[in-house]
């Protein structure tokens, strides 16, 4: 699989950033720095009904869930020269991730935010997208959830489509990652499974709060300090 992706550029192209959100883009150069930025955001739970914000509406309103952070990520990073690549991880409970995936040196990364701690960024030390996809497998499972599938997109199929600046919500970028190719991952088997949803189970009961005790461990990015 192929995927186009651009190393990174020097200089803004013109866009129609405010003052503040073009200083926000200059200061947020990499993709760990915008990790640790949204690390710092509360999570947006969707208190008061659900949304999907633009770039310009995550900066406004100072909180994000996955897929806002991935439509932050992927703007801010694009000024710097990286594709606006997002893989869309897909769960059998319905409960998707939508993660920033990046190419550095030959490797892919990920930039992301989430609820659980081991569904956040990757470093760029994976070969493929696949398997970047397939370092999220045990972490996502939890009491129903389990990744069947993941996809990867490039933003630029929205065509003139304002996902970046729109004050409205964007649900089209939704109904997009519902309607893409998605391949599926190496399947594991139920015994596996079995084990690590009992694993996870026992951990929170026993610790009231979420598990970081993953192999893999060391290839993750930073993770919001309350997880810790």
């Amino acid at each position: 699989m192929h995927i186009e992706s651009h190393p990174p550029r020097s200089g803004l192209p013109a866009v129609r950033f405010t003052p503040s959100e073009r200083r926000l883009i200059r200061r947020l150069r990499t993709p760990l720095a915008v990790q640790r930025y949204l690390n710092r955001l509360p999570y947006n739970t969707e208190t008061k009904g659900d949304t999907l914000r633009s770039f310009r509406q995550v900066v406004r309103r100072k909180t994000a869930h996955c897929l806002e952070a991935a439509l932050f990520t992927a703007c801010v990073l694009d000024q710097h020269g990286y594709s606006p690549l997002v893989m869309g991880l897909e769960s059998i409970d319905g409960l998707d991730h939508v993660i920033f995936v990046y190419k550095h040196r030959g490797r892919w990364g990920a930039v992301a935010r989430s609820r659980d701690p081991g569904l956040h960024g990757r470093k760029p030390v994976f070969r493929s997208p696949r398997a970047l996809a397939e370092s999220y497998f045990d972490p996502y499972i939890d009491h129903s959830g389990l990744i069947t599938r993941y996809s990867v997109v490039h933003l630029r199929i929205m065509g003139q489509y304002d996902w970046r600046l729109s004050k409205r919500n964007v649900w089209a970028v939704e109904r997009m990652l519902f309607t893409v190719p998605h391949w599926r991952l190496r399947r594991r088997s139920r015994k596996h499974v079995r084990r690590e949803r009992e694993k996870y189970r026992a951990y929170l009961e026993k610790h009231k709060k979420k598990p970081v005790y993953y192999r893999g461990r060391e290839k993750w990015t930073e993770i919001p300090k309350h997880f810790l």
